[in-house]
């Protein structure tokens, strides 16, 4: 995870802006799957005291996003099987289509124009081959189109989910490199908030998560084929 450019500021609780900054690197992956971190490391990386990581990683822990190696106490993302995925899979495509369908009534012009250029800086990602920009752009555009559905409830659990899926498609990201990435469909789901039809919002969403979800698994299916040789 790479370190702030100063320590994170008593402006506001530190244990919340600790959560959200290791929140965020494994919504982009910048924590990976299989390589441990140590919570003396975090806090250095953050430049607060080893207390507010503490709690941090025991929320995260809770939702399942961050695990603990009990010999060594490290940290790291937990692994991922084809059945975890399956369960991932199956959720994602139950709750964020739902969103993006809730979403669609309350769509206007300023939230088309916030994902269109969420999609531009995510394109233009692809173009220069950088991963990380890729992974934050990406975010933007989902949970800017998931915030407008008013469904709190929903928008934890997909807020969860991204916690458990984003250090392994950071994976397959650098795997596969941004110019061989499949396309997505974020144009589609635009149109369908722009033209406040929630059901052609919900199949475009679905349509997205299954490209994502389809390198996940290739990704696992070849981890698994290489382990057993």
């Amino acid at each position: 995870m790479a370190k702030p450019r100063r320590p994170l500021s008593e402006s506001q609780a530190v244990h919340d802006q600790v959560y959200a900054a290791i929140r965020d690197a494994l919504l982009t992956g910048r924590i990976a799957p299989g390589h441990g971190v140590s919570l003396r490391s975090l806090a250095a990386e953050l430049g607060v005291s080893p207390m507010p990581v503490r709690d941090a990683v025991r929320r995260l822990v809770a939702e399942h996003a961050l695990v603990i190696n009990q010999a060594n106490k490290r940290l790291s993302a937990p692994s991922l099987t084809a059945e975890r995925l399956g369960q991932l899979a199956q959720a994602r495509t139950w709750i964020e289509p739902e969103l993006a369908a809730r979403a669609a009534p309350r769509a206007d012009e300023a939230l088309i124009a916030a994902l269109r250029e969420a999609d531009d800086q995510l394109n233009t990602a692809i173009v220069r081959g950088d991963v990380r920009a890729y992974m934050a752009a990406n975010h933007a555009f989902h949970f800017g189109v998931y915030e407008r559905a008013g469904a709190e409830v929903l928008l934890a659990m997909a807020g969860g989910l991204w916690l458990q899926t984003g250090p392994f498609m950071r994976v397959v990201f650098n795997r596969l490199g941004t110019v061989n990435l499949t396309r997505d469909h974020h144009v589609d789901v635009m149109e369908a908030l722009a033209a406040h039809d929630a059901e052609a919002a919900r199949a475009a969403l679905a349509a997205d998560i299954a490209v994502g979800m389809e390198a996940l698994r290739a990704a696992v299916s070849e981890d698994g084929a290489a382990g057993a040789a």
